[in-house]
């Protein structure tokens, strides 16, 4: 027996429009943050670094936290050092690791960034009711588990 005709197609067709639902998201913060010149991976990586407190954070630490899993990670932050955004520094407690920090200039820019996507995500949100993004939440979360 084929494992095609295990899986129902209902359940293959919400699946697929799962994924396609999170990368039209994904494609329209890109589409809102173009115009500063900035990738979502690049948002991804400040709001990560914003969200450990200003702290450095080891490029390692910072793939992990990612939504998207990328292996160009290091290219992402030396865009961002080349904007000024980031600052790299050797780890006081490992010389062969990189700490990656948030600069002003980045922690600044990150505020106008915010307001753009948390624009967008306001938009949509105002599609939905509480129940049905309880609905969702509790739902998707099945499938994590």
């Amino acid at each position: 027996m084929s494992f095609k005709k295990k899986v129902d197609k209902y359940y293959l067709k919400t699946i697929h429009e799962v994924i396609q639902v999170g990368h039209w998201i994904t494609d329209q913060v890109s589409d809102e943050l173009k115009e500063f010149g900035i990738t979502e991976p690049q948002y991804n990586v400040l709001r990560i670094l914003k969200k450990n407190k200003d702290k450095e954070i080891s490029v390692q630490d910072i793939q992990k936290k990612m939504f998207q899993k990328s292996s160009n990670v290091s290219r992402i932050i030396d865009k961002l050092l080349e904007k000024e955004y980031v600052d790299r520094a050797e780890s006081s407690g490992n010389r062969r690791k990189v700490d990656i920090s948030l600069t002003k200039k980045g922690n600044r820019s990150l505020k106008v960034l915010d307001e753009k996507v948390y624009e967008f995500h306001l938009n949509i949100q105002k599609k939905l009711k509480k129940d049905d993004l309880s609905d969702l939440l509790r739902i998707l979360g099945k499938i994590e588990q």
